[in-house]
Parts: structure tokens; C-alpha cells; sequence
């Protein structure tokens, strides 16, 4: 995709700050963290959410997550936890967001006050 941002930094043609490369992913750090250390995992194969994205290759994401970034993380920065997260409004190329914790250091997801919905009013649509 030419106005991708990540097919970009996948080609070279935008630097990046890469801490893990294959010939299928590419991890690097987040240029906007939430906290020290926050990577970006994404595939080369452009695909354009979760949905899009092949069951094969979600589980090896995650698989090198778990042994490679993860390790990592923990060696380098010493991070005491890992939040893994899928938000797919900011780029429209499947990726995972890896926020590293740290140990004494609150950590809070913002919440818009406004988008909250009565809990009863979901669970009601949804059951």
C-alpha cells in the first residue's frame, strides 16, 4: 500500500528504530510511547486489521513476543510486565502495541469519560 506509513518503514523509505527483524515482522520503538521501551510489531505483508491478518501468522507474532521482544525488554530495560494491545484506528496496518511496566511505576489506560456506556445497556445488545 503506497500511503501506508508502515509499508514505509518496512521498505526503508522512513527510518526506524528497529529492535527485531524477520523476513515476515518488524518490531521497533513507538516514535509517540505510552511508556520506556513501548515497540510496535508489525508484519511486512500489508494486512489491514486482525481480521485481514492469517491465524498462522498472528500466533507467530505472539511466539516471538513471548521469546524474543519480551526477553529482551526485561534484560535491557528491566521491565516487571507487558501490556499487549490492538488498536486499529491509529495506522490501517494490523499491528500490536507492546507497552512495557515497570516496577513502582503506575500505569493507567486513559479512558474517554464520554465514549463510556452503561455497562447493563452492552451486556444487553451483546447477550
Amino acid at each position: 500500500m503506497n500511503d501506508c506509513i508502515f509499508c514505509k518503514i518496512i521498505k526503508g523509505e522512513i527510518p526506524s528504530y528497529t529492535i527485531y527483524e524477520d523476513d515476515k515482522m518488524k518490531a521497533f520503538l513507538d516514535v509517540n510511547p505510552v511508556s520506556n521501551g513501548h515497540v510496535l510489531l508489525i508484519p511486512k505483508t500489508h494486512y489491514k486489521n486482525f481480521l485481514d491478518t492469517p491465524d498462522e501468522l498472528i500466533k507467530e507474532m505472539y511466539h516471538i513476543i513471548k521469546t524474543k521482544i519480551y526477553p529482551l525488554l526485561e534484560e535491557k530495560l528491566q521491565i516487571t510486565g507487558l501490556s499487549i494491545c490492538q488498536i486499529g484506528k491509529d495506522v490501517n496496518h494490523y499491528h500490536i502495541h507492546l507497552i512495557p511496566q515497570y516496577e513502582n511505576e503506575e500505569f493507567e489506560f486513559k479512558y474517554n469519560k464520554e465514549n463510556i456506556k452503561n455497562v447493563e445497556e452492552i451486556y444487553t445488545k451483546l447477550s
